[in-house]
């Protein structure tokens, strides 16, 4: 309890000395201290530094590439090809698989259709390589302009992007001050994965909002609920697989309290076929191709293999690495595989649901076959995790807090590199400060890999009674 000064209330009557000061608890709830505001402040100072990176910089030498070397630029959004597609099959009866709406998609992405016998022309050929009820998400923006289309879409994803972080804030019980919760938020908006998501509308974005959702729901008892909304998320099947398999699995272990989560689930996913097929009859033969020639031409690759690439110094159709790549990724998955079979017995109201989830989706990010820095907002619950316990993890052995302190390297460099050419582009000159736009960039790589190794450290060394078990399951 505070003992005001009474000469500090000069032309007032001075308060008891016993009553309790209302405002200053509020305060304290609401997180206004020193600590808390000088966080909130260098969390907004690091958010504002890489969406002026990304704007000022990391596009201004993308232009000038594309200027150099003749290679077209148009709206660049990753969400043009699905809302073209979708207008022209539900509008106009067009396959949006078929190479005529290809070449408009092109029109509109890249300002016009590329060609093969140019070089420098992307090799991305921008096809609806989505499964086909996607069109059911999109159907109610197709008579839009995509200008409208874009400007929703923008505010939709920071709008995911931000409940994603406050949502898995709830499913691991970390309980933070508003101030607190404010900044992180800030900071998982203005991270370069997140940046780079919402840029480009990346439906990445949406589907790691559906997961998020989807776990808070399971963990408050909405299991149908959660069914539901991780079927929405197979829009991007490369994403959903793995959380989609453990969560059947923890269902089926305890059906009697938890088929409500496979029931939604296959409820869920029997209208959206049932629905793509009679919309399109054969749909999945034409998604089926699309997605052979999508990695046919894009030569797309996981985490693993890109950085197996770089350590054998290989070219991208190095069989070595893909091999190496492709033995790794399956005794991760098995790995893991082990380590979460303890999962199906664990309780979804308790944190460890959401610690067990950590690592699938961290999972997930490392063996996908595609790397692209916006999948790495998937690991924000596993950086969460590793954030809360970060005491009890590197209290057990030194080279823990060795790792742990790398990691914290590694997620913190693209803030302080874009920090850095900020100084730059102002106190000394923008040329130079667009020579080092890979800086912020040199952590990309070994992120997800680093993150994966700590939070299935963490997981793995817990004692059994870290999952809080249900009696019920098998």
């Amino acid at each position: 309890m505070l003992q005001p000064r009474h000469d500090n209330f000069k032309g007032a009557e001075a308060p008891a000395a016993n009553v309790p000061l209302a405002d200053e608890s509020r305060f304290a709830r609401l997180g206004f201290n020193a600590r808390s505001i000088s966080f909130f402040l260098i969390a907004i100072l690091c958010a504002a530094s890489v969406w002026f990176y990304a704007d000022q910089i990391l596009v201004a030498r993308q232009v000038k590439d594309a200027a150099a070397y003749d290679r077209p630029r148009g709206n660049l959004s990753d969400l043009y090809p699905r809302w073209v597609g979708a207008r022209e099959l539900l509008l106009n009866h067009r396959n949006p698989y078929f190479d005529d709406v290809t070449v408009e998609i092109q029109k509109g992405y890249y300002g016009r259709a590329i060609d093969p016998a140019r070089p420098n022309d992307p090799k991305d050929r921008e096809g609806f390589a989505y499964p086909l009820y996607v069109v059911f998400l999109l159907a109610p923006l197709m008579w839009w302009p995509f200008h409208d289309v874009q400007l929703f879409f923008y505010w939709l994803l920071v709008s995911a992007t931000a409940g994603s972080a406050w949502l898995w804030l709830r499913t691991l019980r970390w309980s933070l001050s508003w101030l607190a919760i404010l900044a992180t938020i800030g900071l998982v908006l203005g991270n370069l994965p997140a940046v780079q998501g919402i840029k480009i509308q990346q439906l990445s974005l949406l589907v790691a909002g559906l997961i998020a959702l989807a776990v808070a729901s399971i963990s408050k008892g909405h299991l149908f609920a959660g069914g539901v909304l991780m079927a929405l998320t197979t829009i991007k099947p490369q994403l959903a697989w793995e959380p989609v398999a453990v969560l059947l699995l923890w269902a089926i272990s305890d059906w009697r309290k938890r088929k409500g989560f496979a029931i939604g689930f296959a409820a869920t996913m029997a209208l959206l076929l049932i629905g793509a097929e009679i919309v399109l009859p054969g749909w999945w033969r034409f998604f089926a191709e699309a997605v052979r020639q999508y990695h046919q031409y894009t030569g797309n690759q996981s985490v693993v293999e890109v950085t197996l690439s770089e350590v054998f110094g290989a070219e991208r159709k190095d069989n070595l690495a893909h091999l190496s790549a492709l033995l790794l990724s399956m005794a991760v998955v098995i790995a893991c595989g082990v380590v979460l079979w303890r999962f199906r017995k664990v309780k979804a109201e308790g944190s460890n649901f959401g610690h067990a989830m950590a690592l699938v989706l961290a999972l997930t990010v490392v063996v996908v076959p595609m790397y692209a820095p916006y999948n790495q907002v998937l690991l924000l619950p596993a950086i969460f995790v590793l954030l809360k316990e970060r005491k009890e993890f590197v209290s057990r052995m030194r080279w823990r807090r060795l790792g742990f302190g790398i990691g914290v390297v590694v997620v913190v460099w693209q803030w302080v590199a874009s920090v850095g050419l900020v100084f730059v582009y102002y106190l000394i000159s923008r040329d130079r400060a667009l020579q080092g736009w890979t800086w912020p960039l040199f952590g990309t790589f070994a992120f997800p890999l680093w993150i994966f190794g700590l939070i299935f450290i963490h997981v793995r060394t817990k004692r059994p009674t870290y999952f809080q078990l249900d009696p019920g399951a098998s």
